[in-house]
């Protein structure tokens, strides 16, 4: 990033941690150093992390987004995204300004709908979590699997900048299958409690193969299967995985 960033050119330097779908870990207070001091600023994309495990603008972020479609609302019946700016300064004025000249406002009733989801933020994604830590320290012993990619295992090259700017590490992970990408496939297409669908951050939980959704230039790997976690108990979607895990890879 350091060498990235040309001061007096650089504007805007935009992150997303944990980055979808390897859940890369990017450090937001070193980032937010390198760009202040080339007179950039710098946005994150919360998304996954939710405001209940990350708080960007208390590391030195200056913009913040959330698709609310996701976490914030956790129902997956609302399109809808959040910005917050660390100031209310001259660049809020402006933000504010697109915002009402390009029509970019909810409706009463999708306002509603997150409403109602956010009431119940903390306690959805602290118990999808808590299913996630469980479901990648499980898979990581699976014969069919090679590996998982999730910031709450210590062998994650992020675990330790995780562990050091969120206070839990979030309810998405991936798994990369042995069998490559017919096994992903083939597994995905097995699975019963699980979803198949691109979105993510809702009470049911999701399985998509990432690269067939992205198409043919897709930069994601074709063994790779991105799963979000929900509130469905941890041992039916574990079992339900493993059952389609093992008819894809025999």
């Amino acid at each position: 990033m350091r060498a990235a960033v040309r001061r007096g050119k650089t504007k805007l330097v935009w992150i997303e941690t944990p980055a979808n779908p390897l859940w890369n870990i990017t450090d937001i207070a070193g980032v937010a150093a390198i760009a202040h001091r080339a007179g950039a600023k710098l946005a994150v994309d919360s998304t996954v992390a939710t405001p209940v495990f990350t708080r960007p603008l208390a590391l030195g972020a200056d913009l913040v987004m959330h698709s609310a479609t996701k976490f914030l609302n956790g129902h997956s019946d609302v399109i809808a995204g959040a910005l917050a700016t660390a100031r209310s300064d001259d660049w809020w004025e402006r933000i504010k300004t697109l915002r009402a000249q390009h029509g970019l406002i909810l409706g009463p009733f999708e306002a509603w709908l997150l409403l109602r989801g956010m009431r119940t933020l903390e306690p959805r994604v602290k118990a999808a979590a808590e299913s996630a830590v469980l479901l990648a320290t499980w898979l990581r012993r699976h014969p069919g699997v090679a590996a998982v990619l999730y910031p709450g295992l210590p062998d994650h090259p992020g675990h330790a900048v995780a562990a050091r700017q969120m206070t839990g590490y979030g309810a998405m992970l991936s798994i990369r299958l042995r069998g490559g990408a017919r096994a992903a496939i083939a597994a995905a297409a097995r699975v019963r409690v699980w979803k198949r669908a691109t979105s993510l951050g809702g009470v049911e939980s999701l399985i998509e193969h990432r690269a067939s959704i992205e198409g043919p230039n897709s930069p994601c790997p074709t063994d790779l299967l991105r799963l979000s976690v929900g509130l469905e108990d941890a041992d039916d979607l574990y079992n339900d995985l493993d059952r389609a895990l093992r008819a894809a890879n025999a």
